[in-house]
């Protein structure tokens, strides 16, 4: 998603802003975002989230991601607003709400479970 043009907005004490920029690219047929974009924007804001928590430590992967799509999102930057529901010794929970910059309301609703490999796994080097 960094590809993409995506910018952490704020990250800390579990939480985190995406911004994605919007791009033509994004558009399925009939004009609306296309929902393999949403998705990735929600893993990448819980990623970055888990990865703020943990250290930067290969392997912390995302075993489960579920998405649902509240309304269609306007044509324009899309917002991630993400949170840890749950961090333990090998799994992270948390959740992430995704809006049209600007509108109050809810596009998606993102929940996802990332697996955090044993203590003993090498960081990623800088």
């Amino acid at each position: 998603m960094g590809q993409l043009g995506s910018r952490v907005e704020q990250l800390g004490d579990g939480t985190v802003r995406v911004r994605l920029p919007f791009h033509e690219d994004f558009l399925r047929p009939g004009g609306t975002v296309q929902g393999p974009v949403l998705m990735g924007l929600a893993d990448l804001a819980l990623y970055a989230i888990v990865l703020s928590l943990i250290g930067p430590v290969e392997l912390a992967v995302t075993t489960n991601l579920n998405c649902n799509f509240l309304r269609r999102p306007l044509p324009g930057d899309i917002i991630a607003e993400g949170r840890i529901l749950k961090l333990g010794k090998r799994l992270a929970v948390g959740e992430v709400s995704l809006y049209s910059d600007g509108d109050p309301e809810m596009v998606a609703h993102v929940t996802a479970t990332y697996s955090i490999p044993p203590d003993h796994a090498e960081p990623l080097e800088e």
